[in-house]
């Protein structure tokens, strides 16, 4: 290992998170109709329209140890700075039991160098897709969605690790992975509630990029259950996921994925398996790179009679995105790179209400790039 060429990140953190959702019903404009009385035995379902607007904010106070930087005047500092990482409004209804919908502004800081809205807090959308629900056919769950969406893996671990607003799961923060892309995308779930799964296809860009080529990502994810009736073991999960994708035509872009999770009122643990593989081109010269890693993650809890709760947060990543670099018709040997990042915190949980729940973490963060050549 090149110890000489380690960069490494020192952070500490204290972070809040809010989420909220009120109900609304929407009111006919017209006189009110007869209504239909049900045959024995038999409920009709409800066709009738509604709204739900709910928000997300994330908000932290970020200190920065290591490394230091320098102001304006060449002074060494420590960064530091309070920030509203995401800030969300959700808008979900159902047309009828059939049809529903979801739109999710995101209001995110813009970086970009060359823009002229660089530091400012820009409006966009994160989702935004109407859903066919299957249920009249197949099994409860089922359906069809059609524009901006959650991808499948990321949809499926957010719920069990739910520390989003600290940071975003193993894959997508190794840059491997977005939360959202547009497409079209169908699930169903498997009898006896063995499991589910979801294929979808996309652009493959991520929902804050346009389609860039031709090409499109075809993303399967199934996730199967050993033993759903077990009174402990019922909620142990083994997922395995893919995208295939190209970033050109005959230029692949892949991503295997294999999780598994456990949940229990008193912890949830996680373990992910990542394999990549990139190629830039398919004209001679062109470089590929596969990379490899693993995460695993735990968050013990103490829960307390009035259902507030206190959790630790223990994640460790291990990420080599360059662990096999070739040069079509060349062997090429540089360094692997090496990216190992270590978080610890606290977090109090508020008494949750109906939809509506607040956090507070405390956590320090320490990564290092090492190994590059």
């Amino acid at each position: 290992m090149n110890t000489h060429n380690a960069l490494f990140a020192h952070r500490v953190r204290l972070v809040a998170v809010a989420m909220a959702a009120v109900a609304f019903l929407l009111v006919a404009g017209q006189a009110a109709q007869a209504q239909v009385t049900p045959a024995a035995g038999y409920t009709p379902p409800d066709d009738t329209p509604s709204i739900k607007i709910g928000a997300v904010v994330f908000a932290d106070y970020t200190f920065q140890q290591k490394p230091t930087v320098k102001d304006a005047d060449g002074n060494e500092i420590h960064s530091n700075s309070f920030n509203v990482a995401r800030s969300y409004i959700n808008v979900t209804g159902n047309i009828s039991h059939l049809v529903a919908f979801r739109i999710t502004p995101d209001v995110t800081r813009e970086s970009g160098t060359g823009s002229s809205l660089n530091g400012s807090m820009t409006f966009r959308l994160k989702y935004a897709y109407a859903q066919i629900n299957l249920d009249d056919w197949l099994p409860k769950g089922s359906w069809i969605r059609l524009g901006i969406q959650q991808t499948p893996f990321i949809d499926s671990v957010d719920g069990i690790y739910r520390y989003r607003f600290q940071g975003t799961v193993f894959p997508e923060r190794a840059g491997y992975m977005s939360s959202a892309d547009a497409g079209v995308s169908f699930r169903t779930t498997f009898p006896n509630n063995y499991g589910d799964i979801h294929v979808g296809v996309s652009t493959g860009e991520g929902h804050s990029k346009a389609e860039a080529n031709s090409q499109k990502a075809l993303m399967v994810r199934v996730g199967f259950k050993p033993l759903p009736r077990h009174p402990v073991l019922k909620s142990w999960r083994l997922q395995g996921f893919y995208t295939a994708d190209s970033v050109q035509s005959n230029a692949e872009r892949t991503r295997a994925v294999f999780n598994t999770t456990f949940e229990h009122p008193y912890l949830n643990i996680g373990f992910d398996y990542l394999n990549t593989h990139d190629q830039s081109s398919a004209k001679p010269g062109s470089q590929n790179l596969h990379g490899k890693g693993w995460s695993i993650w735990g968050t013990p809890k103490k829960v307390f009679a009035n259902g507030s709760s206190v959790e630790a947060l223990l994640r460790y990543d291990y990420m080599e995105p360059n662990n096999e670099i070739t040069t079509i018709g060349v062997s090429t040997v540089a360094g692997k790179g090496i990216d190992k990042r270590t978080i610890g915190g606290i977090a109090y949980w508020f008494p949750k209400i109906g939809s509506v729940a607040f956090a507070l973490l405390f956590d320090v963060e320490n990564v290092t790039f090492t190994d590059y050549a």
